[in-house]
Parts: structure tokens; C-alpha cells; sequence
């Protein structure tokens, strides 16, 4: 069932919600939480279809929050709320409401959103691009106990993590952070496997601008104290992770988006399913705990900066000359008697 309001506020939307529900013939609410949906026209529809397949494992309500502050200057002063409410069917396991904000009540978002907000249930809200730089300053993420982005849809997404670093707040999170968590699972558990050496340093491969192998990248290099490199390949999204170590390198390389295989030393090669999920399935996760993600929150806080100053101070220490040194090792090598240099070979005569 979908009812159009004009021109209308928000206890109209309210009554009608209840009414929509009655006519259907589900007047108890079983939802869970509200989700509050910032976004376009242009992207309002992929949002809002993300949701809905969300939902069937969260019901909750889903408040869809479109700004369109006009063009001209009568436009922009002009304040209207449109509203279309979906039960049923239309709305997957929930009830939808789709706000369309006109004119000067665009910057007034969080005073019709407040009195539609389920009672005594968690907020969820979400912006599946053009996220604010402080999400917790923002007056609609003031009203979630999560606030979640994506990265991936960012003009400059490596710019934004160092933004997001900055402004950070407990609840905010990434869907280019819940991409990885397959990939954070299976390095984890190889880790975890006593046939595998303390690991030296890292490489993580992947698209170039692709956030989701930044955010991995930081979480080894927090998490193992080891310095790691980034390279970029033709993707698709994440490629590659290797992990060296004395006995070898843990490599856990999907070339095809689909399959990966982990390769261990001294054990046979493994295949693992690894594909790339789409928005509802990283949605329906991220909805799944409602408490600060820690470590989310570490691997941001690494920051990029630090994670290519750490990798280009890798070649430097792993040559560095005797004389640079120090510790045990320097006593042992200024007790050995200094190696007689070799002869030079004698130069080729020009075969000109």
C-alpha cells in the first residue's frame, strides 16, 4: 500500500501511518529500530531498495530523507513537506516514509524526522553518500546511536579517512570497513594457526582510490606493529594480502571477486569463498550490533599518513649498513675480523 501526502507535517504522517497499518490489517509493531536514510533523488531508490532487503532480517522503519532545497530563490524560501508512506508489501518487513524536504525546511531536517522516530527503539542512521565531516555534529546524526557512511562513494575517499580520523565519534562506522570483514576473519584465523612465524611486514593489493584496502592496510599495521605496503592493481575492489614471515609468506589472493585461496607455508593450497557482497548484505551486518566498533575506530585513528610513512621506512631499515647497527648483533659483528674486499673484475673492452 502507498499513500501520497502533500504539503503535509509530520502527526498527519504519524495518523496515516496508523491508518495505513490498520487497513492492512497489522496494527501491532513488531520493528526492531529506525532507520533514517539521508540522501538524493539521484540515489534515493538504490538506498531505499538496500533497506528493504535489509530489513527482512531487521523490520524496522525506514525514514528516507530527501532534500531538495530548489533551484531558484523563491524555491529555496519556500517551505514544503511531501511525504509517501509504504505498509505492506511496499515496504518489506517494516513501514517505509519517504520525505521530500522543500525550501528553508531543508535545514530543519531533524525537526520532522524527530516525531517519527519509533519509541523506546535504537536509530540507525545512514548516508550512502555525501556524508557530513562530523557525523555526530550533524543535527540527524546527533539522533543515532549509529551512524553509518561509505567511503566508496566519496569523490576523494583517501581524503575523507583522514577527515573521518579526525572527527571520529563512538557509533560511526563504514560500509568500506564492513567489506573487509571476510577478509579480516580468514587472515585472523590463519594467523591463529601455531605453524605460522611471527610476521615481518605486510602487502596489501587493490584498486587504486579504493578505501576498503586503505582501511585493511591500517588494520594490519596497528594490529601486527609491521609496516605495509600498498600497491594497486586492476581490482575488482581488494585483490591480494600477503603476510611475510621467516617460513614464508600467508597469501590470501582473490583475483576474481569470488573465490580466494590462501596459501600457508608447508601446507596445501586452499580455496575460500570470498565474494563481494552487495549494500543490503553489508547493511543487514553493520545492523546487527548497535555498540561501538573499537576496533574500527583504532584502525581509523592509524591514519594513512602514518601508514605510507611506515611503508617507505621499510626498505630503509631492512638495508641498512653496519655501521648503522646497533644492539647485540653490532658487539657480535666489531668482534669479527673485517672481510678483505673482493677483487674488482677487469673491464670488458667496448665493442666499439
Amino acid at each position: 500500500m502507498k499513500i501520497d501526502l502533500t504539503e503535509t507535517t509530520s502527526s498527519k504522517i504519524n495518523a496515516a501511518l496508523v491508518q495505513a497499518r490498520r487497513d492492512i490489517g497489522t496494527p501491532a509493531i513488531g520493528m526492531v529500530l529506525t532507520l533514517v536514510i539521508v540522501t538524493d533523488e539521484e540515489n534515493a531508490y538504490d538506498a531505499l531498495k538496500s533497506a528493504n532487503d535489509a530489513s527482512h532480517e531487521h523490520p524496522s522503519r525506514i525514514v528516507v530523507v530527501v532534500k531538495r532545497a530548489g533551484r531558484s530563490v523563491r524555491s529555496r524560501r519556500d517551505a514544503r513537506l511531501d511525504a509517501e508512506i509504504r505498509v505492506g508489501a511496499d515496504a518489506g518487513s517494516g513501514e517505509t516514509v519517504v520525505l521530500r524536504l522543500h525550501g528553508e525546511l531543508v535545514d530543519h531536517a531533524q525537526s520532522v524526522v524527530l516525531p517519527l522516530l519509533l519509541p523506546d527503539a535504537p536509530v540507525v542512521v545512514w548516508w550512502p553518500d555525501g556524508a557530513p565531516p562530523d557525523l555526530a555534529g550533524d543535527p540527524l546524526g546527533a539522533l543515532g546511536q549509529r551512524r553509518i557512511t561509505d567511503t566508496y562513494a566519496c569523490e576523494d575517499p583517501i581524503g575523507y579517512l583522514s577527515a573521518r580520523s579526525g572527527a571520529y565519534a563512538p557509533g560511526d562506522t563504514d560500509l568500506a570497513w564492513t567489506r573487509i570483514t571476510p577478509w579480516r576473519s580468514m587472515l585472523a584465523a590463519a594467523l591463529d594457526q601455531q605453524t605460522v612465524s611471527v610476521v615481518t611486514s605486510a602487502v596489501v593489493e587493490g584498486e587504486d582510490e579504493n578505501p576498503s584496502c586503505e582501511l585493511l592496510a591500517m588494520w594490519l599495521a596497528d594490529r601486527l606493529q609491521v609496516p605495509v605496503n600498498r600497491t594497486v592493481s586492476g581490482g575488482p575492489g581488494l585483490t591480494s594480502v600477503r603476510l611475510r614471515t621467516k617460513d614464508g609468506e600467508v597469501v590470501l589472493d582473490r583475483a576474481d571477486g569470488a573465490l580466494a585461496t590462501l596459501r600457508m607455508p608447508g601446507q596445501p593450497d586452499r580455496g575460500v569463498a570470498l565474494k563481494r557482497r552487495d549494500t543490503a548484505e553489508l547493511l543487514a551486518e553493520e545492523l546487527r550490533r548497535l555498540d561501538p566498533d573499537n576496533t574500527y575506530e583504532a584502525s581509523l585513528k592509524f591514519g594513512v599518513a602514518r601508514l605510507e610513512a611506515s611503508a617507505e621506512a621499510a626498505p630503509a631499515k631492512a638495508t641498512d649498513s653496519p655501521e648503522t647497527v646497533t644492539g647485540p648483533k653490532a658487539d657480535a659483528a666489531a668482534a669479527k675480523p673485517a672481510a678483505k674486499p673482493a677483487p674488482k673484475p677487469a673491464k670488458k673492452a667496448s665493442a666499439k
